[in-house]
């Protein structure tokens, strides 16, 4: 009867594994670290659980294209994570001919949080986000200050500062899972604005910046990447 009862224990262990976890142990690379991090095809995934009150999150990485995270953040207010590739440009925007982003991903109908790029200008100074999804109550900085087609998709945009640097918030009207964004196009419409000048362009990120994931929830980028010229 003891072994069983041992056998009936152990089988009970392996079947409240989340799906997340079993992914990440079959996949190239995984940490359920804060702050890990992967190099890997010139870009970089990072777990990067920044915020208060979270809870486990694993993130795991086939390449720098094919990735994904589990998540179980509390169903609490504030930013938790922002697992994330990124790709490096460091290029004045003026000297690119081109600036341009691929993404396919699948992504699930709970939770709160958004499907998003995050790039970088100036050492930090500019904050451009791009938001392709969300879902639940998550909402950009700042006060929306015009709605324009740009860049190949419709969005919403916000303009306002979180304290350390300026941010602009472009929330496609529609949720996708894939598309092409001309991230030149958008920065050059900042730009002609007078929101900001001929700025350098730092990193360009992409992933999921999660507020809550309750009961564990799957995030899976199947296609990622970044050109520039």
């Amino acid at each position: 009867m003891k072994i069983v009862r041992s056998l009936v224990v152990v089988m009970a262990a392996v079947l409240a594994i989340p799906l997340g976890a079993g992914t990440a142990s079959a996949a190239t690379w995984s940490s359920s670290d804060r702050w890990g991090t992967w190099s890997n095809g010139g870009y970089t995934v990072r777990n990067n659980i920044w915020g208060n009150g979270y809870g486990p999150q694993t993130v795991w990485a086939n390449s720098y294209s094919n990735w994904g995270v589990w998540a179980n953040h509390p169903n609490t207010g504030g930013i938790k994570s922002y697992p994330h590739s990124e790709r490096q440009v460091n290029r004045r925007l003026s000297s690119l001919g081109n600036l341009s982003s691929s993404f396919n991903v699948s992504y699930p109908g709970s939770g709160a949080y958004t499907t998003a790029y995050d790039i970088w200008a100036d050492n930090h100074a500019y904050e451009i986000m791009l938001w392709m999804n969300k879902v639940g109550p998550v909402g950009p900085i700042g006060a929306r200050e015009t709605t324009v087609s740009v860049g190949g998709h419709t969005w919403d945009v916000h303009r306002g500062s979180n304290g350390s640097n300026q941010v602009f918030s472009f929330v496609r009207t529609s949720n996708t899972g894939s598309g092409t964004v001309n991230i030149k196009a958008v920065m050059d419409w900042i730009r002609n604005r007078g929101w900001f000048g001929d700025v350098t362009v730092g990193s360009v990120q992409f992933g999921y910046e999660i507020t809550s994931s309750s009961g564990g929830l799957n995030f899976t980028t199947n296609s990622y990447s970044v050109s520039f010229g």
